[in-house]
């Protein structure tokens, strides 16, 4: 593709990076294809082909965008499906991070838009906030009916109510031998909506003998507001992050930075890149960002430690755009959920986003709703007696569409390696426990073979 930059706009670093990306596009359209929305819509200027001219057009152009344009860049669910199906590998991730900064920093939006999305951007990466404006939508519900569209979402996606969240700052001791040191990130919303998945996580890798650091003060990644294009607030949530996990990493040697939600961990991964205007931090967020890793990252089918039967448990294994897409994490969930005994089904359209995807099924509700409900379905077509995945986000809205239980990747792996059953499963009628199948060349015979299997949705 060929762009018309001024040498006075390419001076601009975030021009320079997004002409470097627009130039590589070739329009081959092989994106179209898995684009969800363009998918749902057929139009176009709902393809990533499409929005790529009109984010050429808008930042050739500069100053004030078109409202269309907005819309259109708006509507994009960020899932990065086009660049694992690209033939040139156009770098769409980033081109949408520029043209989102560009319209927030240009594009004065209607006022209940900025309060809207103010609101969100406030709320959400914040545990406290979070929980104090969850307690006001649950006194709002009663007039839910009189409240304009969005809103209205906002007050059906607050959960009825939150668990009490346990403090895990401080340094967890691995089980028997040492086998690393990590920092846990516990994410923002986490937190207050799922402190469970720290809780299992914690366990799982001090069991398998990691020694745990959650440091305090860290808080939100930025990845949350990065996305709406609100830099500032996610660049000071990074900088808040380099600076406790260097902490941390000045107080002993760190072989990991651990993430169990996989929209932080993309971003994480990719601090360089996010702190690259500031000189002070830019090592050491490249430093942290090399040795990030997904929890799964962190553990291999033949390190895990079993008890002496498994529950063969027929689990949906949904992939997370953010860990199939820009982290390119697929096998080793499934993987892992096999080595523990639970039969893993792929779910059909396992490229297709379920509408979370960040803030956007707080900001687009018609789009991830009809979303959600689709991969819902395809969900319960796979006959599973549970759901699982690596990222809280996909899991809340998952729960919005089905009564399958839905649980995190690490919870269940957890669960299988010794640890209490997830509150999830209580009310779920279990197959019975069954023998593992004995190491090659073990005397012991093999397991029997598995059968084929055949409350309140916890959200924001």
């Amino acid at each position: 593709m060929r762009t018309d930059f001024s040498a006075d706009q390419l001076a601009d670093p975030g021009i320079a990076a997004a002409d470097g990306i627009l130039k590589t596009c070739v329009h081959y359209g092989f994106c179209t294809a898995v684009c969800p929305t363009y998918v749902l819509t057929r139009d176009e200027n709902e393809a990533p082909r499409g929005r790529i001219d009109l984010i050429k057009a808008m930042l050739e152009k500069g100053g004030r965008p078109d409202p269309r344009t907005v819309g259109h860049i708006d509507s994009c669910l960020s899932c990065n499906s086009c660049m694992t199906t690209c033939a040139v590998d156009v770098d769409y991730l980033h081109l949408s991070d520029i043209a989102r900064a560009h319209i927030e920093e240009n594009y004065r939006r209607p006022l209940g838009d900025r309060l809207l999305r103010g609101l969100v951007a406030r709320t959400i990466p914040d545990p406290a906030r979070f929980t104090r404006m969850s307690r006001l939508a649950r006194l709002a519900w009663p007039i839910r009916a009189l409240l304009p569209r969005r809103l209205r979402n906002l007050v059906d996606l607050a959960p009825a109510s939150l668990p009490p969240a346990p403090d895990l700052t401080g340094v967890h001791p691995a089980e028997g031998p040492r086998r690393g040191r990590v920092a846990l990130l516990q994410g923002c919303v986490q937190q207050a909506l799922a402190p469970e998945i720290n809780v299992a996580t914690v366990r799982l890798l001090t069991r398998h003998g990691f020694e745990v650091t959650v440091p305090e003060g860290a808080g939100c990644c930025g990845a949350f507001t990065l996305h709406m294009g609100k830099t500032g607030m996610a660049t000071s949530a990074a900088a808040r992050v380099v600076d406790a996990l260097t902490a941390e990493l000045e107080a002993g040697s760190l072989d990991a930075v651990a993430v169990n939600a996989s929209g932080c961990g993309t971003v994480v991964k990719d601090y360089e890149r996010v702190l690259e205007r500031d000189p002070s931090r830019r090592g050491k967020a490249a430093a942290l960002a090399a040795i990030a890793r997904d929890v799964t990252e962190l553990l291999a089918p033949e390190d895990l430690r079993l008890p002496e039967t498994a529950v063969p448990l027929v689990v949906a294994y949904h992939d997370a755009c953010s860990l199939q897409h820009a982290q390119k994490i697929r096998k080793r969930p499934r993987a892992l959920l096999r080595a523990v005994g639970f039969e893993v089904k792929d779910i059909p359209e396992a490229h297709f986003c379920c509408g979370s995807a960040g803030a956007y099924n707080l900001l687009q509700p018609d789009m991830a709703e009809a979303l959600g409900r689709r991969k819902a379905a395809h969900i319960e077509s796979t006959g599973a007696a549970a759901t699982a995945a690596g990222n809280l986000g996909c899991l809340a809205q998952i729960a919005r569409f089905t009564a399958l239980p839905r649980l995190h990747t690490a919870v269940l792996l957890d669960w299988a390696t010794g640890g209490p059953l997830p509150a999830a499963l209580r009310d779920t009628d279990l197959p019975a426990p069954v023998p593992r199948a004995s190491p090659p060349g073990s005397p012991e015979p093999p397991a029997p073979p598995r059968p084929s299997g055949s409350g309140g949705p916890g959200i924001w």
